[in-house]
């Protein structure tokens, strides 16, 4: 949904010059491929006259047609909406675990103070020593972020690097935790600075408690103490939490989305970037990507009436997300999902006879932008009745 009729009647084009290449995709006379988005697909599997039509700018017209844009629009603000509560969930849970740590740290280290020999061990002395320990991981943890000492060892080609590159080309996955190109990164990409951070937190938390403590009992008391208010403080996050994943599963179920899916892309007509196939011509937005399972799985939002099974012309649209998913992400692609509704669901199989389909339906298509010649492909006169396009058709029934 969104990409619209590629235009190849631009100066950029020579069709006359086009041919079939022995990959049986057409090519121009500068050995550029014929650009075919999946909603020239949609439309010339609907009706290649309708294909046609608006390949020479013919728009549709019609209530349904914009009442359609509207609902897009709608489920995208949904889906968009689902998206912030499901990261603001995770950071919660992320913070959440990290106070939860501490707490499990302090208690353990309040046993052992309690145990330790007066004789060879001074809290106040431990306390000079972990204070300088906590200083130094402070400093360091701070450097570490703000000097790019990943360049200087040659670790920039990292996980953080290829999710930056997937983010420029295609901008399927949008950034979510920091900005993108930042040098430190907090997850996966900082594991080294929220370490050097955290030991700083935990190291300054027992200097202070050795340092109030005249014995290790009152040593071990104080972080005890501690603990218990770093309790409550844990307690108060994980409502937060739990508020939060809430939310987060009402947005879900607003929008449709499987159990566990995570949004990676969502599509507004506006902004968000097109997906391209150097080796077809296929181009497209779908209206959704999600994570289910760790696989990359496109859907197709369909607004109008629910049909008895789903239509050719939207399953092979669908097709084409799929294999630009695929391509795009580099990672196989099980199926895509074909949805009428928040109920009417359909999962639609990525194979070899799938993407045999596909193919056939691109190149024909190439072929139609060459040699001209595109036929009513059915003789049903309620679907011309339903065709936007039936204010220019000659061969429309209706």
């Amino acid at each position: 949904m969104g990409e619209g009729t590629v235009n190849q009647n631009s100066p950029n084009f020579d069709l006359s010059k086009a041919k079939k290449s022995k990959d049986g995709f057409w090519r121009d006379s500068n050995n550029s491929l014929l650009k075919v988005s999946a909603s020239d697909i949609e439309r010339h599997s609907y009706c290649p006259v309708s294909w046609e039509l608006a390949k020479k700018g013919k728009g549709g017209k019609g209530e349904s047609i914009e009442m359609g844009k509207t609902k897009h629009a709608q489920i995208h603000q949904k889906v968009t909406d689902f998206k912030s509560k499901q990261i603001l969930f995770k950071r919660q849970m992320i913070i959440w675990t990290w106070w939860f740590t501490v707490i499990i740290a302090i208690v353990i280290d309040s046993i052992a103070f309690m145990m330790i020999d007066d004789v060879l061990l001074y809290p106040k002395d431990m306390a000079r020593y972990l204070a300088m320990w906590s200083l130094t991981v402070l400093a360091a943890g701070i450097t570490t972020i703000y000097i790019p000492w990943r360049k200087w060892f040659g670790l920039n080609e990292n996980l953080r690097n290829e999710k930056n590159k997937l983010i420029e080309e295609t901008r399927i996955i949008e950034p979510e935790w920091e900005p993108k190109d930042f040098e430190g990164g907090w997850f996966e990409a900082g594991k080294v600075e929220i370490s050097l951070l955290f030991a700083a937190m935990l190291l300054g938390l027992h200097s202070i408690a050795l340092n109030a403590a005249e014995n290790r009992m009152q040593a071990g008391f104080i972080l005890i103490i501690l603990a218990m208010v770093w309790t409550l403080a844990a307690s108060w996050q994980l409502q937060k939490a739990l508020i939060s994943e809430n939310e987060s599963e009402l947005a879900r179920k607003d929008v449709g989305l499987e159990p566990g899916s995570k949004v990676a892309y969502s599509d507004d007509e506006d902004t968000a970037g097109l997906l391209i196939d150097k080796q077809t011509g296929i181009r497209g937005r779908p209206d959704q990507i999600v994570v289910i399972d760790g696989e990359f799985i496109p859907i197709e939002q369909k607004t109008g009436r629910i049909p008895k099974r789903p239509h050719t012309s939207h399953r092979r649209q669908l097709l084409a997300y799929i294999h630009l998913v695929e391509i795009n992400t580099k990672r196989n692609t099980p199926y895509g999902i074909l949805q009428y509704g928040k109920e009417n669901i359909h999962q639609i199989t990525w194979d070899d006879a799938a993407k045999s389909e596909l193919f056939d339906e691109v190149q024909e298509i190439q072929r139609l932008m060459v040699e001209g010649g595109a036929k009513r492909n059915h003789q049903r006169v309620g679907k011309c009745q339903n065709c936007s396009r039936k204010y220019a058709c000659n061969e429309s029934l209706a």
